[in-house]
C-alpha cells in the first residue's frame, strides 16, 4: 500500500470512498469545501493501484479573549469497507501527522473514539484548557502537540473552518 497526497485525478475517487465509509453524503460535502477553502493536508491510500482510503486535516484556530492560535483539525478518515480494520486508517493518520509536522503545524485535534486516538498520541483537550465549540463528551474532544511544549501556554475554545457550519 503506499500513501502519497492527494491529486487532482483522486478527487472523485475520494468522494466514493467517504460516501461508502460512512453511508451519507455529509463527508464527501465536507471534503469538497474544505479542499476549496485552501488549507487543508489530503492524503490518500493507494492499493492495487485504487483510492482505498483518505484523510484531511483542515485549519483552524484556538481562540481566547487574547489570541487566536493556528490548529488542525483530523476530520475525516474514510476507508473503502472491505478494506477496513487492515491497518489502512492508521497508516493514513501516521503519514498524515508526519506531513503535518513537515509543513511547520504544532496542534492537531480531532473529535472521535477514545480508545482509538491515544495511539497516536492524542490526549483529552480539556487537560489542556482547550474546549470543543460543540457539546461532546469530553473524552473524545482531544488534541495532539506536534512540537513539545506547544501546548504550555495554550487555552481556549476551537473553531473550526466556516466549512464545516452546514454540518455541525
Amino acid at each position: 500500500m503506499k500513501i502519497r497526497m492527494e491529486n487532482a485525478f483522486d478527487f472523485q475517487d475520494i468522494r466514493e470512498v467517504n460516501l461508502r465509509a460512512f453511508l451519507s453524503n455529509d463527508e464527501a460535502l465536507i471534503v469538497e469545501k474544505l479542499r476549496k477553502s485552501g488549507d487543508v493536508i489530503s492524503l490518500v491510500a493507494i492499493k492495487n493501484d485504487k483510492v482505498v482510503g483518505h484523510v484531511l486535516f483542515s485549519a483552524a484556530s484556538i481562540e481566547n479573549n487574547e489570541d487566536s492560535i493556528p490548529a488542525l483539525v483530523l476530520a475525516p478518515v474514510a476507508v473503502l469497507p472491505e478494506f477496513q480494520n487492515q491497518g489502512v486508517g492508521t497508516k493514513l493518520i501516521e503519514r498524515g501527522l508526519d506531513e503535518c509536522r513537515k509543513q511547520g503545524y504544532s496542534i492537531v485535534t480531532v473529535l472521535g473514539h477514545p480508545k482509538f486516538y491515544p495511539r497516536f498520541g492524542f490526549k483529552p483537550a480539556i487537560e489542556y484548557g482547550i474546549e470543543s465549540p460543540l457539546e461532546v463528551p469530553e473524552e473524545s474532544f482531544m488534541v495532539l502537540e506536534l512540537v513539545s511544549g506547544t501546548l504550555n501556554h495554550v487555552k481556549g475554545v476551537l473553531y473550526y473552518s466556516k466549512a464545516f457550519d452546514d454540518i455541525l
